[in-house]
C-alpha cells in the first residue's frame, strides 16, 4: 500500500512539472531564436518564435489540466515570455528592417521590449477574470514576428509604425477576452 501511495505522489509531482517544462522549452526556443537572428538566419528565428508560441499555449493548458498552477509558474512564464515574445521578435524585426533607421530603429525595438515587460508585470500583479488588459505579449510578439514576412512588400517605415502600435496596444487599457 505504501508503495502505491508513494508512486501516486510521484506521478502527481511529475504531472505538476509538465507546465514548467513547457515554459522552459518556450524560454529555450526564444533564446535559440535570438541566436539565429544574431547570425542573420531570420527564417530560423521566426520558426523558433513560432514553436515557442505553441509551447506557451500548451504550458497554460497543462497547468490547468494537471491543477499545477503556482506563483512560481506564473513568474517563470512571464520571464520566458519577455525573451520569446519581447526580445526575440524585437531583434528579428530590427535585423530584418529597423536597422535601416540606425539608432531610431533600435529605439523602436527597445520600446517594444519595454512595453512588453510593463504588460507582463501588470499581468502578474492584476486580478483579471476572463479577460486580459491590453494586448498579450504573445500576440504582439507573434504579430511582429510574422510582419517580418512582409518586408519585401511594405515600405521600411511601415515597420516602425507596426512596432509602435503593437507596443502601445500592450500597455493600453482595452480588454481582450481570454480564450
Amino acid at each position: 500500500m505504501f508503495l502505491l501511495e508513494h508512486l501516486d505522489q510521484t506521478v502527481k509531482k511529475m504531472k505538476g512539472q509538465i507546465a514548467n517544462i513547457l515554459t522552459l522549452m518556450n524560454l529555450g526556443l526564444g533564446a535559440l531564436s535570438i541566436i539565429f537572428v544574431l547570425q542573420n538566419e531570420l527564417r530560423m528565428g521566426l520558426l523558433f518564435i513560432t514553436i515557442a508560441a505553441v509551447c506557451d499555449r500548451l504550458d497554460g493548458a497543462a497547468a490547468r489540466r494537471f491543477q499545477s498552477t503556482s506563483e512560481f509558474g506564473k513568474q517563470l512564464d512571464s520571464l520566458s515570455d519577455i525573451v520569446s515574445f519581447g526580445v526575440a521578435p524585437a531583434l528579428l524585426i530590427h535585423q530584418a528592417v529597423l536597422h535601416e533607421f540606425g539608432s531610431v530603429g533600435a529605439i523602436f525595438a527597445i520600446i517594444f521590449i519595454i512595453c512588453g515587460a510593463i504588460r507582463l508585470a501588470r499581468f502578474n500583479v492584476m486580478e483579471s477574470h476572463g479577460f486580459f488588459v491590453g494586448l498579450p505579449i504573445t500576440a504582439a510578439g507573434c504579430i511582429l514576428t510574422f510582419s517580418s514576412l512582409l518586408v519585401p512588400f511594405l515600405e521600411a517605415y511601415s515597420f516602425m509604425f507596426i512596432t509602435m502600435i503593437l507596443a502601445l496596444l500592450m500597455v493600453s487599457s482595452f480588454k481582450v477576452r481570454k480564450m
